[in-house]
């Protein structure tokens, strides 16, 4: 029996549909397992993944680098070592220079509030009320009556839960191991971007058409453009934004200028509730010192996040990165939901690309499959 006739039989498409039903009902039914075991297969990869990030975040750095501070080098390759080895140095700086300023000014934070603590607890006893948990009444008055029972009791948690203690401390660890691994596999990824783009290309012509193969490129590298300047541009943002804020909180005399201004820089990262968060935090902090720097800070959070807002990030961004504001909160929940902090951080170009593919893509040929269908009926029913 030949193959045209085995496809013109009715029941083969029958079987297909009632197979791929089968396929997604299974997969719709067993999904949190299915993504279990995705996730135990996509971890033993985890290392090589965070390396690639890594290389892909430092390489505009290291591009930067080459064409500003090596163009006369005339070897390629040479360019190339050069400027990576000077971004990793960089970036690898900065970290040491970051654990230097705000190592010292957490252990101080750390010192005052252990010192100010029967202040904060006589505070707490006179302020906050008698406490109901799980129906009982819980003498908060009675837990606060010293910092020695207060300490006791958080040594007998601390003794108790030693496993969990352990647990998390090997769980640091092995982190910390991951990162290491993940960091010198993204020297030799950026030393190899060239070689494993080209391979790529190469595989894209072998397995693609012309037509195909152009559209792939071209789709690819708006899609590198949009993530790329998002990340370059938004850590820029969040570095005048924590710079201005350091500035500001030097001249009016806040404490812990360092570690505050770390937190903003951070939280600013984070699309729509990131500032938000770092205010909360910082707050908290400055007024374990004093309450009217931390109500000088919310006031300077305020008026750094309208600048940011109305001002710096239009100038960066400009309308390459103009998406929906709803659109960008259903990309940061639902990024959250999927991806956890990795998806909040990388909502507002996922919903860019998104918006892309969807406008620029996949929109223009669905209408121009439409207006070649309607030609072709107009054309059809044309009398001879």
């Amino acid at each position: 029996m030949n193959e045209k006739a085995v496809t013109g039989k009715t029941w083969l498409p029958l079987a297909l549909s009632m197979s791929t039903a089968v396929v997604v009902y299974v997969v719709l039914t067993h999904f949190s397992s299915i993504w279990a075991g995705i996730r135990t297969v996509t971890g033993f990869f985890s290392p090589v993944f965070l390396a690639a990030v890594i290389a892909y975040l430092v390489n505009p750095l290291a591009s930067w680098y080459q064409k500003k501070l090596f163009p006369h080098i005339k070897k390629e390759k040479t360019q190339s070592v050069a400027s990576n080895a000077l971004a990793f140095v960089t970036v690898i700086a900065l970290f040491a220079l970051l654990l230097v300023i705000l190592i010292p000014q957490m252990v101080d934070g750390a010192t005052t509030f252990v010192t100010n603590l029967d202040v904060y607890m006589e505070k707490a006893k006179s302020s906050l009320p008698d406490l109901k948990m799980f129906g009982k009444a819980f003498n908060l008055q009675g837990f606060l009556e010293s910092r020695e029972k207060l300490m006791n009791a958080l040594s007998d948690m601390l003794k108790n839960n030693a496993d969990i203690v352990f647990e998390t401390s090997a769980h640091a660890g092995k982190s910390l191991f991951k990162w290491l691994i993940a960091l010198f596999l993204s020297i030799y990824f950026l030393a190899e971007k060239d070689m494993l783009k080209n391979g790529f290309i190469r595989l894209l012509r072998a397995i693609l058409s012309s037509q195909a193969y152009d559209t792939t490129i071209r789709v690819l590298r708006r899609c590198d453009s949009i993530l790329n300047r998002y990340v370059v541009y938004n850590v820029l943002d969040s570095l005048i934004i924590g710079g201005a804020n350091a500035l500001i909180m030097a001249v009016l005399g806040i404490p812990y200028i360092g570690l505050v201004s770390f937190i903003v820089a951070v939280t600013n990262l984070i699309p729509t509730f990131g500032p938000m968060i770092g205010a909360a935090i910082c707050a908290l902090i400055l007024s374990l010192v004093e309450l009217r720097y931390a109500v000088i800070f919310l006031i300077l959070t305020a008026v750094l996040q309208i600048c940011d807002g109305y001002l710096i990030k239009p100038k960066l961004f400009g309308s390459s990165l103009g998406v929906s504001s709803l659109w960008i909160l259903i990309g940061i929940v639902v990024g959250g939901r999927m991806f956890g902090a990795v998806g909040v951080l990388l909502a507002i170009p996922g919903v860019a690309i998104l918006d892309y593919l969807y406008s620029d893509f996949l929109l223009p040929r669905l209408e121009a499959r439409k207006a070649k269908a309607s030609d072709s009926n107009r054309h059809s029913v044309l009398p001879n």
